[in-house]
């Protein structure tokens, strides 16, 4: 079984953090989800309901993933130097690193990500993205997969982005069958993405 870190700050996207932990989840038993946070105060995301945190910053930071969902306060956040130096220990330390919407922005704040591909959100794409300017941020894209860094555009975004994980860890067939038991029609096209061209990206 694999332990995957899922980071929350105050103010995360609730569907950045629950559409790709449905999917992470597997079947239950592959992977055991733990919630970190910098403290051991119940988080609240941007709609106000509360999350209780499994670990602090301090306690661990050796996890085989890592997943960081996005949201407006995650930029915020890239200011926290002691939660850059973890996101950077943590990502060393994992075999995937898995980020969405403006959580990317982040994992690019902490550097982890300079000289890789990435994309994120594509509404606030241009205001976001000089925050990580060592990024090789693509404009075009649901997500994106650099070694072993994925990261994927706005919300619903990451759970095709999840979704892509799984089948690189399990197979094709298992990720195949979570879509279909969440009855959720998963993009497997990672180029495929209208919303840049809403977004007058491309």
């Amino acid at each position: 079984m694999r332990t995957l870190a899922a980071l929350v700050f105050p103010g995360f996207e609730t569907l950045d953090y629950f559409g790709p932990i449905e999917m992470l989840g597997g079947f239950g038993g592959e992977t055991e989800i733990i919630t970190v946070a910098k403290g051991r105060d119940p988080v609240p995301s941007c709609h106000g309901q509360r999350i209780v945190i499994d670990k602090t910053l301090a306690e661990k930071n050796d996890y085989d993933l890592l997943f960081i969902p996005g949201g407006d306060a995650a930029l915020v956040e890239g200011e926290d130097e002691e939660l850059l130096k973890w996101i950077r220990e943590a990502s060393a330390n994992a075999e995937r690193v898995m980020a969405v919407c403006t959580g990317t922005v982040l994992l690019g704040m902490a550097g982890v990500l300079d000289g890789r591909r990435a994309t994120t959100n594509k509404i606030d794409f241009t205001k976001t993205i000089p925050l990580a300017p060592q990024v090789n941020w693509v404009k075009e894209a649901r997500w994106v997969k650099d070694g072993k860094f994925y990261t994927s555009s706005g919300v619903s975004a990451g759970m095709d982005m999840a979704l892509a994980v799984m089948a690189d860890l399990f197979g094709l067939e298992m990720a195949e069958r979570l879509a279909l038991g969440c009855e959720y029609e998963w993009h497997q096209d990672a180029s495929r993405d209208p919303f840049a061209k809403l977004a007058g990206l491309v």
